[in-house]
């Protein structure tokens, strides 16, 4: 089950769960701070105990594709919260971005196509260990969701640093690992993943710098060799997936 808590159009938290208040909760500890004002978001039911872990927070939205009973009732009670139901689906079609004057369309990213594993390739010495792979699984499908330049770094399926909307990758990278070490995450042993390729080395020297041990990322920067290099001087693992996760 996942939760995830979006804070100005951008997620601030992502975890999976056993149970959808494991994953509020896992979600919440990403970044406490920021979840301040958020909206809140589920692919599965929310019951008591998920909605009465929501009480103490503000929040402004709570999505999920339906509520028990009792969870309405505890939620109901917040003061000027909006619940909305939302079928957990991933819809095809075009998205729309308006702009002065007129509007920009183009086709949906499909999460189906970028979570395809068939054209990815290890690219370093050494391979990801199979917790490693678990990690860079879930900080995949999670990074599509942040606005880019995105960076995520995350540890037992959570993320626990986050770095979206950074006009340089490094920056970006930069920032995951300020927004975990701010809120009492060590990047030590954590997977690190990026929306779109590293067109210098220095995004993933931060990384490496603080500790992150595995990196999964499209490639296709004409400095992909220097890039790898980077990653095989620190033992770093590294993943190509082939498939960018956004677009301008």
């Amino acid at each position: 089950m996942a939760c995830v808590i979006i804070k100005h159009t951008t997620p601030c938290g992502i975890a999976l769960g056993a149970t959808a208040r494991e994953a509020y909760d896992r979600a919440l500890a990403t970044d406490k701070t920021s979840a301040f004002g958020s909206v809140v978001g589920f692919n599965t039911a929310v019951d008591r105990a998920t909605a009465e872990a929501m009480r103490e927070l503000f929040v402004e939205v709570v999505v999920a594709p339906r509520y028990d009973k009792e969870a309405l009732a505890v939620l109901q009670a917040k003061k000027q919260l909006r619940i909305v139901t939302l079928p957990a689906t991933d819809p095809a079609g075009w998205d729309f971005k308006r702009l002065r004057g007129g509007f920009l369309v183009q086709d949906r990213f499909a999460v189906a196509t970028a979570l395809d594993e068939t054209g990815w390739n290890v690219a370093t010495r050494r391979a990801p260990t199979d917790a490693e792979w678990k990690d860079l699984r879930f900080a995949w499908a999670a990074v599509g969701s942040v606005k880019s330049n995105a960076i995520l770094i995350a540890r037992a399926e959570a993320a626990i640093g986050i770095g979206g909307g950074q006009v340089s990758r490094v920056d970006a990278s930069f920032m995951a690992v300020h927004k975990a070490r701010q809120q009492g995450h060590d990047p030590a042993g954590a997977v690190l993943a990026s929306d779109a390729f590293f067109p210098f080395p220095d995004g993933v020297e931060e990384a490496a710098g603080a500790g992150v041990r595995a990196i999964i990322q499209p490639g296709g920067s004409v400095r992909d060799a220097e890039v790898i290099a980077a990653a095989d001087q620190r033992d770093l693992a590294m993943v190509l997936t082939g498939t960018r996760q956004f677009r301008h």
